[in-house]
């Protein structure tokens, strides 16, 4: 976009990671300067996978866009984050950590994406194994699902039976649940039927809510905790990643999430999620740990849960926690914060203060997002917070000033002590992300020129399959687009369709009806049946029209009169292709070919091979009367005087189409038809199994078997 602005003389300001999404909000309707200076971030999409490619250590943004509001508490921060005889609450909580470097999980359902990124974020992480042990898959039978860990492939095994995936895999105690929303509740309710589980996240929304609050009663009771529903889940910086939480793996690495920072977040949304990660690595050391609870209305855990984990947890020095318009968890953090169960430095913003210039109920993008009381407010809740000594911004765009400056001085007053950054483990890019960001170049396996099904409609040689129906371009049509990637004129269309109708059977006595019928009457099916008629075309059966058409054109194109072409296939002792029938003469002509010959003269152009091939057809007739021109041999000549008169085609062209077996498909695709028919009238009629009758068989055995003399 940059270069674009600057070939067309038009200042384009394009930002990145380097700030967040809704500052262009802002700069757009000139109430905030436009920074000049904005230090880039290094990039990773490219280079991630190149040793020594890593990025050095987050730079600060600058130019603030306001003033910070400071809490008027009067205490240090330092006395905030590590406490003192007379204010420091003891924490009381001495479970283990939700997710550490050890947590091992199953996830449900066949979300393979999110499992190679939970993996990639694991091996980014330094992580000794996998953190997903298993998946659950009700659909299929259990199978191993092929992933990467690091450079090297590895299979994950996939389980029908949630119970079976329990009780091989013990260690695992988080269960990610990929289900729709109409299977989430029952694979929930399965799961709490395992002691093993101490986790669960949901990311479904659109979850009944009688379910959900009966799914979070029985997980409260068992004392299991529940993320989401509604939800893209959580993240512990170098330990754990729920699904696709955090982004692409280039994002990973961005907001350095591959170790763990001094500053916890909670968040409703999940996109929002991803923005706090980005704020927090640019401002600070990064993240510690961050939980989406999710947007519906009853979230399994709520912002108090989280927070607390954050307050008793020796490691995170700074909280923030992201709002939002509706309900009233916020206030918690209040009456927390008001008795000094919590006394860390704690950032608060709730989305939503744009509400108040409606002038009706407004709601937003989450269910749970919707004030039905003044105190529900995203303004209110915002004061309430400030009013005890939470850091509230004055709006979203100061939030990540305002981290930055109490992790800065945080770090002034030694309570956090940056480190030195560390090179985490290479990750080679997947092949399908690398070719759409241009880096590599890959022949294709496969070459396709007359069809394309990956747009908004398929397309049949460029042509849109709803052109083709509007345009009534019939069988016919069809075909001169996948065969010969053209339109043909229509009487040509015509032909195509009326050589399918005249091949398209004759008889069951043929061996190729004969081959399916016999195949229909030993119980195989209709492709079995099939392909064994269609083994029979050749060139004794079928498969002369493009024969024909060759030795017609040779003969044609070298000058020969029809009576030396006729003396030198003699000669040759060869037989010329697309003459003679078993039943029809002279006297008894084939109608099929009466029929297509009518229509050729009085539509084609010319029929100059035609005309040559009739007059081979009376020097043949006049020795024996059934050495006719074939329906065979008319289609193949006929073919090519289309092919070289109709003015779609350069001679080479329609040479090629004659070479490649062009001509013969006619006779395959029409035929089939007729063979289908055998098939289907076979089962119609309950035909048993064939076996043919001695009487027709010349059993000839060899009159003498003895042992030849010494």
């Amino acid at each position: 976009m940059r270069e674009l602005g600057n070939t067309l003389g038009v200042p384009i300001h394009v930002f990145g990671p380097e700030t967040h999404m809704t500052a262009i909000v802002g700069m757009a309707l000139d109430k905030h300067p436009v920074p000049t200076n904005v230090p880039k971030k290094p990039l990773t999409t490219a280079n991630f996978l190149l040793p020594g490619a890593s990025s050095s250590p987050n730079v600060s943004r600058q130019n603030s866009f306001g003033d910070i509001n400071r809490t008027g508490s009067g205490k240090s921060l330092s006395t905030m984050v590590n406490g003192s005889d007379a204010d420091m609450v003891q924490a009381t909580s001495t479970s283990k950590p939700m997710f550490t470097a050890q947590t091992k999980a199953i996830v449900w359902g066949m979300q393979n994406r999110a499992v190679q990124g939970m993996m990639d974020f694991d091996h980014v992480c330094s992580r000794k194994e996998p953190s997903v042990v298993a998946m659950i898959y009700p659909f299929t039978g259990d199978h191993k699902q092929k992933f990467y860990w690091g450079h090297k492939e590895v299979l994950i095994p996939v389980y029908k039976n949630m119970a079976d995936a329990m009780k091989k895999h013990p260690e695992a105690d988080v269960l990610v649940n990929f289900a729709s929303l109409r299977s989430a509740y029952d694979s929930v309710m399965e799961t709490l039927k395992f002691k093993q589980i101490r986790c669960i996240a949901i990311i479904a929304e659109g979850i009944p809510e009688n379910m959900t609050r009966h799914m979070i009663q029985v997980a409260n009771e068992k004392g299991v905790t529940i993320i989401g529903p509604a939800t893209v889940g959580g993240i512990k910086p170098g330990c754990f990643r729920i699904g696709n939480t955090g982004g692409m793996l280039d994002n990973i690495l961005s907001s350095k999430l591959y170790r763990h920072g001094s500053v916890a977040y909670v968040s409703r949304s999940g996109g929002m999620s991803n923005e706090l990660n980005n704020i927090i690595s640019l401002n600070t050391n990064g993240v510690h740990e961050g939980i989406a609870i999710g947007g519906d209305r009853y979230p399994g855990t709520t912002f108090m849960d989280h927070v607390l984990r954050y307050q008793d947890d020796s490691e995170v020095k700074i909280i923030v926690v992201l709002g939002e318009v509706g309900g009233i968890e916020e206030y918690q953090i209040v009456e927390a914060v008001k008795s000094q169960r919590l006394n860390k430095p704690i950032i608060a913003w709730c989305i939503g203060t744009c509400a108040s210039m409606f002038t009706s109920e407004v709601q937003f993008g989450h269910a749970g997002s919707c004030a039905n009381a003044d105190s529900e407010t995203a303004l209110a809740k915002n004061k309430a917070l400030q009013a005890v000594g939470v850091h509230v911004p004055k709006n979203f765009d100061d939030l990540g000033n305002l981290i930055r400056d109490i992790y800065e001085q945080l770090v002034k007053e030694g309570s956090i002590i940056p480190k030195e950054e560390v090179v985490p483990p290479t990750v080679p890019m997947d092949f399908n992300w690398a070719r759409e960001l241009g880096l590599i170049r890959k022949p294709a396996s496969f070459m396709s020129s007359i069809c394309d099904e990956r747009g908004q409609e398929l397309l049949y040689a460029g042509m849109p399959i709803t052109d083709v129906f509007k345009e009534e371009m019939g069988l016919g049509g069809v075909l001169s687009l996948l065969w010969f990637q053209r339109r043909l004129p229509k009487y040509a269309c015509k032909f195509l369709e009326m050589c399918l109708m005249v091949t398209a059977d004759h008889g069951p006595a043929v061996s190729g009806a004969h081959n399916t019928i016999v195949c229909a009457r030993a119980g195989k099916d209709l492709v079995s049946s099939l392909a064994s008629g269609l083994l029979t075309i050749g060139d004794r059966f079928g498969g002369a029209l493009d024969a024909a058409a060759k030795q017609f054109t040779e003969a044609y194109d070298s000058g020969l009169i029809p009576m030396e072409f006729v003396n030198s296939m003699r000669k040759k002792g060869q037989l010329i292709m697309g003459i003679g029938h078993r039943v029809k003469s002279l006297n008894n002509p084939d109608m099929r070919v009466v029929i297509l010959k009518e229509y050729a003269t009085k539509h084609f152009p010319c029929t100059p091979l035609l005309d040559y091939a009739v007059e081979v057809e009376k020097i043949t007739t006049s020795k024996k009367p059934n050495l006719i021109l074939n329906v065979d041999g008319f289609i193949g000549v006929a073919m090519v005087d289309l092919l070289r008169n109709s003015g779609c085609f350069t001679m080479e062209e329609a040479l090629e189409f004659v070479d490649v077996g062009a001509l013969n498909g006619l006779f395959v695709l029409g035929r089939s038809m007729g063979f289908i028919g055998h098939y289907l009238d076979q089962k119609r009629l309950k035909q048993g199994l064939y076996r043919h009758p001695w009487d027709d068989i010349s059993y000839i055995m060899p009159e003498n078997l003895g042992m030849p003399d010494n």
